[in-house]
């Protein structure tokens, strides 16, 4: 399951307490002061993992508690610094802090990482001679967890375009694929490669429909995942599936892109008229040509046709 937005809660540990110790024997009568430090408080580390791509283990691990430092001892003795907590997440996991709405850190690279809650500091013991002091308290925060997919290349279209038929046919992903729209329930991440051997990150992205920028069908939670990318493909049903018009569709999208922001609609787009072998398709693509006057590169997904030259032109365009 995809999961792309998660809140946990996080708590350091604190630090242990300095020692109030003396060493005494039959020649010392009042007492050397010998009293080891605390340890330090584990610490909350966040770090990218590429293996990751998805926050469904937050899903029911939302608490994060550090060890508490061992305190000191006498003789000189300082207590053990407790190890880190390391929370790994996927590669592009924004994380923000709930109570002050702002972002700590945006995760993008993989080993990437941040400490959103420092373990206290251990406390001091008395062999400086000075009074023994308590360990400071860890810090604990709740942190939201939002995650947008790293991807080179963002297919978009209108619900059954034919969007995963075509990430199946230039990659190994393998999204499920059917003839009714909403398929696609989440992105899905595939590698194309060209004949040169250059290789790019596509993401499927769900189907958008007019209103998408606002949150009709989910639209707005989808083209977050194309915020990264590098270049849109604008994929369009040419056949008319269900007798929609595919100049207006073309339209649509692009309008919905738009009104969601110029951090998407200002990315290089390529155009490609899917299912060419069926159908009406060859008229509609003359008439599609006539009026966008764009560069638009005819397959067909699902027979591999054409497929070639868009990857080609993808990979120039990144």
């Amino acid at each position: 399951m995809f999961i792309d937005s998660a809140k946990i809660f996080v708590k350091s540990g604190s630090g242990g307490k300095g020692c109030r110790s003396f060493y005494r024997d039959k020649y010392t009568r009042d007492g050397i002061p010998d009293g080891g430090d605390g340890g330090r408080g584990a610490d909350i580390v966040v770090r990218a993992d590429r293996n990751l791509n998805t926050l469904l283990d937050f899903r029911y691990n939302r608490h994060f508690y550090g060890a508490h430092g061992a305190h000191g001892s006498g003789n000189n003795r300082k207590g053990k610094a407790a190890p880190s907590i390391v929370i790994r997440v996927p590669c592009g996991t924004l994380v923000k802090d709930i109570k002050t709405n702002s972002a700590l850190r945006d995760l993008k690279c993989d080993g990437e990482e941040f400490i959103p809650a420092r373990g206290g500091k251990g406390g001091l013991g008395n062999r400086r001679h000075r009074e023994a002091t308590g360990g400071e308290p860890g810090e604990e925060k709740e942190l939201l967890l939002d995650l947008k997919l790293i991807a080179d290349i963002g297919v978009v279209g209108f619900p059954n375009a034919g969007k995963s038929t075509f990430i199946s046919a230039v990659s190994n992903a393998h999204p499920k694929i059917a003839s009714y729209p909403f398929t696609t329930k989440f992105p899905v991440l595939g590698v194309a490669s060209t004949e040169n051997g250059v290789s790019f990150v596509v993401a499927d992205i769900p189907g958008l429909i007019e209103g998408s920028s606002r949150g009709r069908g989910l639209g707005d939670k989808f083209l977050r995942h194309i915020e990264r990318t590098k270049v849109l493909l604008h994929l369009i049903d040419m056949a008319g599936f269900e007798g929609r018009d595919p100049l207006e569709d073309y339209r649509i999208i692009n309008k919905e892109l738009k009104e969601y922001g110029a951090q998407v609609y200002e990315k290089p787009v390529v155009i490609a008229a899917n299912k060419m072998d069926l159908a009406g398709a060859k008229k509609n693509l003359a008439r599609f040509r006539k009026a966008v006057k764009k560069k638009v590169y005819p397959i067909s997904a699902l027979n591999r046709e054409g497929l070639e030259e868009l990857i080609e032109a993808l990979g120039k365009t990144i």
